[in-house]
């Protein structure tokens, strides 16, 4: 279920390169890379996920809310971060002329079946 939801997110959003869901800890569920993916969507998801939990952290300092939702834009990749749960999130991988908006609304619209399942 994890892959499948995964290479549609990828599929459908122009310029993406791979998805990954993870847990809080770095440990990776699932991925889905397409074949000419530049990026190891695993270190991507290592890396950023202690990214994801000083935002976390922040976010309930600030007594702002539970964070949903970080993108990260660097030169060569954007990479957006959605929560799922408490303990998990999806990561994206998308290129800088790619479509990040479809790909952060089809994150969103894949949260509740990727939660159901976790």
């Amino acid at each position: 279920m994890f892959k499948e939801a995964l290479k549609e997110v990828v599929d459908r959003t122009d310029g993406a390169m791979a998805a990954l869901l993870m847990d809080a800890s770095g440990i990776a569920l699932e991925s889905y890379s397409k074949n000419d993916a530049a990026f190891d969507v695993n270190n991507i998801g290592i890396e950023f996920s202690v990214v994801l939990s000083s935002v976390k952290r922040a976010s309930e300092m600030l007594e702002t809310g539970a964070a949903a939702e970080v993108t990260i834009s660097s030169e060569k990749l954007i990479t957006v971060l959605r929560c799922i749960g408490d303990t998990y999130f999806v990561a994206l991988a998308v290129s800088p002329t790619g479509n990040v908006g479809k790909g952060r609304f089809l994150l969103r619209l894949a949260e509740p079946k990727l939660l159901a399942e976790l």
